[in-house]
């Protein structure tokens, strides 16, 4: 489908609108001087944990146990993001060694 310059123009500058104001809206909402209100702060601390988690069911979902490779590359994936989390601390790190053994188990060894 072709789209006419105006309409790139607008969706462009729709996306790039709501993009800014997402981001610039919580200091409108929230200056310094201003105390957070209490259920913000509760979303604030659970909802990163909330997110992973939902992360981890949706990266998980269509798995099988009863066909090749029967889960091996995600357990074996999710061993290392573990062992390599409890040993490092360091969620970047582990989440980069857990995504690059799993691109390397599909791609080479459970093809």
């Amino acid at each position: 489908m072709n789209y006419s310059h105006l309409q790139l123009f607008l969706f462009f500058g729709l996306v790039s609108l709501g993009t800014i104001l997402t981001r610039v809206l919580p200091f409108i909402l929230f200056p310094e001087n201003k105390k957070i209100p209490k259920y913000i702060r509760y979303l604030s601390n659970i909802l990163p944990y909330t997110i992973i988690g939902m992360l981890v069911v949706y990266c998980l979902k269509d798995i099988s146990f009863i066909s090749k490779p029967y889960a091996l590359p995600e357990i074996i994936s999710i061993a290392a993001i573990t062992a390599m989390h409890l040993w490092k601390k360091n969620t970047l790190l582990s989440i980069g060694v857990g995504s690059l053994l799993y691109i390397l188990l599909v791609q080479f060894i459970f093809v």
